[in-house]
């Protein structure tokens, strides 16, 4: 630890001693994990719990449980999204400037699926039954958050959702060999069963209007998503095997016969796109992704791309659609495309497609896909549209009692639709309850940065892998999932990867290394809470500071 000019000599010895101003302290502080990460649920805690379970005295099952309800406090979905969820929070892990980062998404998904099968239930944050009657509009991830939110604040919930089951494009836009559908049905389930009500088949706006609806309860949440895929606005596009990314993959996905032929085109280069090419080869046919931008600029989850691309996608990059050539009998012939460079950044900070003149090219083909991007379906709520395409208003609601949040607001990951759900949530609770409003989110500049913890003081160790099916077998296995679970033995090797950046996890080293006796252990112990501070028997050396490797403690 650096001290200049905090460090200064006493003494014939010569022994390091702080100022009187500089004495330790505990504070805990804010991990980069919990501000990389958009459902917001305490990484450090629930992880701590597991790495931590010996010297808290849990068995197992009891740490597993205390983890397990650590993260679905915040997040009804740890099974879902430990397998979609790109895991920005592991991007900001300290352990990335040492090694690899601590596999956050993996110990997710363990203990999500260990819960399945321990056959879990969610515990209710109040077991007051409350007199509000609250109304969802939407059961996908936002939709669905939300409800298990206010359900569990004893509230009465009933959902409205327009398909035949919930799940919104958890269940109808990614495909079964990311997410299958057994694992998503267990999670939805455990929302029901505090009592949310589910009136699938119910469109707003055909079934039931709007206004009805205010009418009928006190509060109302938008989580209406955005499913409806854009076109591509080119020529040749209407008319027969051509389809938007959503509606092909929903198709598949509800079991529904797809007639693509030998050769297909997938054109966008996000999550949708990847999806829909990697289903396509499932179904036996060659495909090429069209995007008009460059691998960097790709939005789709990088691994996802390397998935597609093992698996026999093609990708041509800096292409964009002209038009559509069809056939006399209105068959598809061809793609026709125009190779692109890269000008100036537009709004979104990438840079600007720009056509390059003479460039045309056939890609020889018998259907598209068009998986350019998706917006909301109005029908219904047309006073809502903001005129940009996307819902006028957000999870505050104004006071009105309209809530809104997920993809209606703008697209976004599955994490960003699940904590708006549990943030207007949240919000609503405190209006109904005259209770203050909900603090703001982590803020990510109060986060403990690596040269404030001790990387060295864990042994450099490579971050699990999960298990994965191998590339000649996914293709002939159609639906399996390609990536799987691990096993228990990794998961506990992996939990104590985590170096609990800004909090205690109970080391000890302060305790031995203090002559003075200035730490005194706590009878009642929890992650971040071992060790007491007795100032006035601290003799100012700086050694607990110095050695601590978590950044715990610090001087005053």
């Amino acid at each position: 630890m650096s001290r200049s000019p905090d460090v200064r000599r006493y003494g014939a010895g010569g022994e390091r001693r702080l100022t009187p101003a500089y004495r330790p302290r505990q504070a805990r502080k804010t991990a980069p994990c919990q501000v990389g990460c958009p459902n917001c649920a305490d990484i450090r805690e629930w992880i701590g719990t597991i790495a931590q379970r010996g010297k808290l005295g849990l068995s197992r099952e009891e740490a597993f449980t205390r983890a397990w309800r650590t993260i679905v406090a915040v997040n009804p979905f740890p099974s879902v999204l430990g397998r979609v969820c790109p895991h920005p929070c592991e991007a900001h892990c300290n352990r990335g400037d040492y090694d690899e980062p601590v596999a956050i998404n993996a110990l997710e998904r363990f203990l999500g699926d260990w819960a399945i099968s321990a056959g879990l239930s969610f515990d209710r944050f109040d077991a007051e039954p409350r007199e509000e009657w609250i109304g969802v509009v939407g059961g996908g991830p936002s939709g669905l958050s939300f409800a298990y939110q206010m359900a569990a604040r004893g509230y009465r919930v009933t959902v409205y959702e327009a398909a035949e089951r919930a799940g919104g494009m958890l269940r109808y836009g990614i495909p079964d060999y990311r997410l299958p559908p057994s694992v998503l049905d267990a999670e939805i389930q455990r929302i029901l069963d505090l009592g949310v009500e589910l009136e699938p088949g119910c469109r707003v706006g055909r079934d039931v209007s709007l206004e009805e609806l205010r009418k009928r309860h006190d509060a109302l949440y938008l989580g209406i998503g955005a499913q409806m895929g854009r076109g591509l606005g080119v020529s040749g596009e209407d008319g027969p095997s051509v389809w938007t990314g959503t509606d092909y993959l929903r198709l598949v996905n509800c079991g529904q016969p797809v007639e693509l032929g030998a050769r297909v085109a997938v054109v966008g280069g996000g999550n949708t796109a990847v999806d829909a090419a990697r289903t396509a080869r499932r179904a036996g046919a060659e495909v090429t992704i069209l995007y008009r931008r460059g691998r960097e600029e790709m939005p789709a989850i990088e691994h996802e791309v390397e998935d597609a691309l093992e698996e026999g996608v093609e990708l041509v990059l800096l292409a964009s659609p002209e038009r559509i050539e069809r056939a006399p009998d209105g068959r598809i012939a061809a793609l026709v495309a125009r190779r692109m460079r890269l000008g100036a950044p537009d709004d979104s900070g990438r840079r600007r497609p720009v056509p390059i003149d003479g460039s045309e090219f056939r890609l020889e083909v018998d259907s598209v896909i068009a998986a350019v991007s998706q917006s909301p379906d109005f029908a219904g709520f047309e006073f809502l549209d903001a005129g940009s395409g996307w819902l006028a208003r957000d999870g505050d609601g104004g006071g009105d009692g309209l809530l809104a949040g997920g993809d209606a607001l703008g697209l976004g990951i599955a994490g960003n639709a699940i904590v708006q759900g549990r943030r207007a949530a949240e919000i609503l609770h405190a209006r109904l309850r005259g209770l203050e409003p909900p603090g703001p989110e982590p803020d990510a500049r109060a986060a403990i940065g690596p040269d404030r913890v001790k990387l060295d003081s864990k042994e450099r160790v490579a971050a699990a892998r999960p298990p994965r099916l191998a590339v000649a077998h996914r293709l002939t296995a159609d639906r399996a999932e390609v990536t799987a679970t691990i096993l228990e033995e990794m998961f506990h090797a992996e939990a104590a990867r985590c170096l609990s950046c800004g909090s205690c996890f109970g080391c000890e080293r302060c305790a031995m290394f203090c002559t003075a006796g200035c730490f005194s252990r706590l009878e009642e112990i929890a992650p971040g809470s071992y060790f007491t501070l007795m100032l006035e028997n601290c003799q100012e050396c700086g050694k607990c500071v110095e050695i601590c490797p978590c950044g715990f403690l610090e001087v005053t």
